[in-house]
């Protein structure tokens, strides 16, 4: 995708396996789209190339070469990322700044490798200041390589209090809720924005059911405020938008027609 003067590239890390529970406390009875007719959605572990400048940057890392097994029968499994960047034309080398939206597992697993080395040796590594308290600094799950990756001054992690331009083009919002602190990614040149949810909308139809929310959540309340905050600025003229597990990582916009809302990818 071309953004003004920007190029940006999906990618996938892997494959998440969803099934409706992961939405709401309990299974959803009649599943919508994506989930399949065996109550199953395969979505990718997104990650993506943003080329701005003199600039590269990733947008979240991936889960890495492991699976990880989640209740009521789901499974994300990574490893791809490393094949999706040379297919991009790209080398860990060449990252400058890899912006995390959020800490969870599948969204840091490149970062580190087994003995906590950054796998992007001349990148920044920007997050929200909240998920470096949570996950780093507190009790939130993270595997002891990648914590240990991020306390080592070689990483040059950069915490984010709230909204900052990253690189030229390229902003991250605070959008809190999944994560304490959370960020989704604004790209933008030449009047045209593109709008990088992470896991702050985990799929399109969350327009349609807006008390569904991630079983994965701290807080749901905050959560819900930060997607309808996504949902108003998808609507916004020349603005698109996908999520990190979004299907195919099809990007979208919101669509008002009758006073209804509706997602249009």
């Amino acid at each position: 995708m071309r953004i003004g003067e920007i190029d940006l590239l999906p990618m996938s890390d892997g494959t998440f396996a969803a099934r409706p529970a992961y939405l709401t406390p309990d299974p959803v009875p009649d599943p919508p789209s994506p989930f399949g007719p065996d109550g199953v959605a395969w979505l990718p572990i997104g990650c993506f190339l943003v080329r701005t400048g003199d600039r590269v940057a990733l947008v979240d890392a991936g889960l890495g070469p492991a699976r990880s097994d989640l209740p009521h029968g789901m499974a994300l499994v990574g490893g791809q990322l490393p094949v999706a960047l040379l297919a991009c034309g790209a080398h860990p080398e060449d990252v400058t700044d890899v912006v995390c939206t959020h800490l969870h597992a599948d969204h840091v697993g490149w970062l580190f490798d087994r003995d906590g080395r950054p796998v992007f040796p001349g990148a920044t590594i920007w997050f929200g200041a909240g998920d470096g308290a949570h996950f780093v600094d507190g009790d939130g799950e993270m595997a002891d390589h990648v914590r240990a990756g991020f306390r080592a001054t070689a990483a040059d992690p950069r915490p984010v209090d709230g909204d900052r331009t990253v690189a030229p083009g390229v902003d991250v919002v605070a959008t809190p809720g999944h994560t304490p602190g959370h960020l989704a990614v604004v790209v933008s040149s030449g009047g045209d924005r593109v709008v990088l949810a992470g896991d702050a909308i985990t799929v399109p139809v969350q327009l349609d059911e807006p008390a569904w929310h991630s079983f994965g959540d701290v807080d749901p309340e905050q959560a819900g405020r930060s997607r309808a905050w996504l949902w108003d600025e998808l609507a916004r003229p020349g603005t698109v938008g996908t999520g990190a597990h979004f299907p195919e990582l099809r990007f979208g916009r919101v669509v008002v027609h009758g006073g209804r809302r509706t997602w249009s990818a």
